[in-house]
């Protein structure tokens, strides 16, 4: 690896720095400006104002917004996250106990659709041009036209409701053998599987189909090696650069989506412990969230930096 490629991952990751302090900034002083009293909400409507005052000074609340913000960072950088305003627990400790649901639910969205998205843009690659091809591009265009939570809905009225094949709600709680964990899952999976499939599957068509209409290709297949094991061999090997950036650029999109998933079918993962602490206006708990979402997905942001920069011919060279 020359020390231009290193000069450019090195720039890479310091943006990504920069870009999660600016985000630091945006979060506190987007959640410092949510409406309603944190101290008024965590003591009821019935507190009186010197209450209510008081517990402002405890919580902070009552110093300018910058301090606030500084104080802030300075307990992240220090691992420091704070106590949370309605269970006066450490923040870390609450958010502890939901982050492996969220991580367990992307990952096995991850090692489904992931293969599945390869297969497809494979076949469709193989078959360019063809009416597979368009019927194939024609639904995972459709499927990234359709919003998450009307996908959701849809699978719970018809796997759920009419057929009775899976339980409505997936509440993580350990299951008793592989078939009931599958059906635990089955829902929260399709539908966060649908838009990843469909958006990996368009782009590693597009990387196989560039590296397919290449002379070297052309070549391999006038020699009389079969399109299939010429695709294998030479096409996809060529096409790893950007289709593992296609595939980072994807997995970015979980940490969106399962915001909503997480809400609609009752998961208790961090996204789900993220909308009840916004309405409880538990702000040290918001801020923690949305800084651990935003920086995963700045990381698979960086990721797929990474991944182009390191798999350019010319740049490598």
């Amino acid at each position: 690896m020359n020390r231009y490629l290193l000069f450019l991952i090195a720039r890479r990751c310091g943006s990504g720095l920069l870009t999660l302090l600016i985000v630091s900034a945006v979060v506190f002083f987007v959640t410092s400006q949510l409406p309603g009293d944190a101290a008024q909400m965590v003591l009821g409507q019935s507190a009186t104002p010197e209450t209510v005052a008081a517990l402002r000074q405890q919580l902070g609340l009552d110093q300018p917004l910058m301090l606030r913000y500084l104080h802030w960072l300075g307990g992240m950088l220090h691992g420091d996250f704070g106590t949370s305003f309605a269970s006066h627990l450490p923040v870390s400790q609450l958010v502890a106990q939901r982050m492996p649901a969220t991580f367990e639910l992307a990952a096995i969205a991850t090692l489904v659709s992931v293969p599945l998205a390869l297969l497809i843009g494979l076949a469709a690659a193989m078959k360019r041009g063809s009416r597979f091809d368009r019927a194939l591009m024609l639904g995972t265009m459709a499927v990234v036209a359709v919003p998450e939570f009307l996908v959701a809905t849809l699978a719970v009225i018809i796997f759920a409701v009419k057929l009775h094949w899976v339980p409505a709600m997936s509440l993580g709680t350990p299951a008793l053998d592989f078939v009931s964990y599958l059906k635990t899952y089955a829902l929260p999976v399709l539908t966060l599987c649908c838009v990843l499939v469909a958006q990996m599957a368009r782009m590693t068509r597009s990387a196989l189909i560039n590296q397919m209409e290449s002379p070297y290709l052309e070549m391999t297949l006038l020699k009389g090696v079969s399109p299939l094991r010429a695709v294998l061999r030479h096409a996809l090997p060529n096409a790893v650069g950007p289709i593992a950036n296609a595939i980072s650029l994807s997995l970015s999109y979980l940490f969106g989506g399962v915001i909503i998933i997480e809400s609609i079918f009752s998961y208790p993962g961090l996204a789900s412990q993220l909308v009840d602490a916004v309405s409880n206006r538990d702000l040290p708990v918001v801020q923690l969230c949305v800084m651990l979402f935003a920086g995963c997905y700045l990381l698979l942001l960086l990721l797929a930096d990474i991944l182009t920069i390191a798999f350019n011919p010319k740049w490598r060279g």
